[in-house]
């Protein structure tokens, strides 16, 4: 059996597979999920380490790709694939490597502000994750309380609320939900991207994925840069860049008719070619 959580939205409609970023969850895109029935059903895939799903000893992108994969295939029906696969920062490096390895199970691709390179802002992930590592938990007697300890060292209330969705109880009181010692020093892990060799189809040849691609950024956000453009072609060809304005880092989150309306209309367009 999987060790793998996920939840369906939606009886109707071609799938599409949602993968969040770090420290999120696949309830993270219920709201978008909601908005695209009944064209469209939902998969909202927690990531291992994340949510409901099982903890590893290390972090691996290919790993997880490949456990999201087998995810995938157990959970849907040979008519339901292969699958749309949308993946917002953290989660959409799991569903590049994903389409890279197994496109057999990917029909078209949505990758949500982040390259398949290292950079971003890693240091503000470090910052964020070591503010909740000190938080002292065995102090800690509701989320309120645990909301106004970290006030000082993260400040922005949206943010904080991202974060302390995180934080359930437990019978020694409050715990995290997510593996925050793995993820927090898998930090330089995760900002980077597997090579070529890792990438490869399991199947043999090159490493690009052939169908169609929707590469989404938010215009305040510095996690892609349009000099990334080739490279992201080079892994796959037919790549479309969208940028979404007002949006920083979050576009599903802090733009969601924009979003939902990009993804719709890619996921309904019809094949082109080239």
């Amino acid at each position: 059996m999987s060790t793998i959580a996920s939840r369906r939205i939606g009886e109707s409609g071609k799938l599409i597979v949602f993968l969040h970023g770090l420290f999120g969850r696949g309830k993270n895109f219920a709201t978008v999920a909601k908005a695209l029935t009944p064209e469209f059903s939902s998969l909202l895939v927690d990531l291992p380490n994340h949510g409901d799903s099982a903890w590893t000893e290390e972090f691996s992108y290919v790993d997880i790709a490949d456990a999201v994969a087998a995810h995938i295939a157990e959970v849907t029906a040979p008519e339901e694939r292969p699958v749309h696969l949308v993946g917002h920062s953290l989660g959409g490096k799991v569903a590049m490597v994903l389409a890279l390895r197994h496109p057999e199970l990917v029909d078209r691709l949505v990758v949500v502000d982040i390259a398949p390179s290292g950079g971003g802002d890693v240091g503000t992930f470090n910052h964020l994750l070591s503010s909740l590592a000190e938080l002292d938990l065995g102090a800690v007697v509701s989320r309120t309380e645990a909301d106004q300890a970290l006030q000082a060292s993260i400040p922005d209330p949206v943010v904080r609320g991202f974060l302390l969705q995180n934080l359930r109880p437990s019978p020694d009181g409050y715990a995290w939900q997510p593996n925050l010692t793995l993820l927090r020093a898998s930090l330089p892990t995760i900002g980077g991207f597997p090579d070529a060799t890792e990438l490869t189809s399991r199947a043999g040849g090159s490493a690009t994925f052939d169908r169609p691609v929707l590469w989404m950024a938010g215009a305040e956000s510095d996690y892609i840069d349009r000099a990334q453009l080739p490279l992201m072609r080079s892994f796959f060809p037919r790549t479309t860049l969208l940028t979404v304005k007002g949006s920083g880092h979050w576009v599903h989150s802090e733009k969601p008719e924009a979003f939902v309306t990009a993804v719709r209309t890619f996921l309904e367009r019809p094949e082109y070619a080239g």
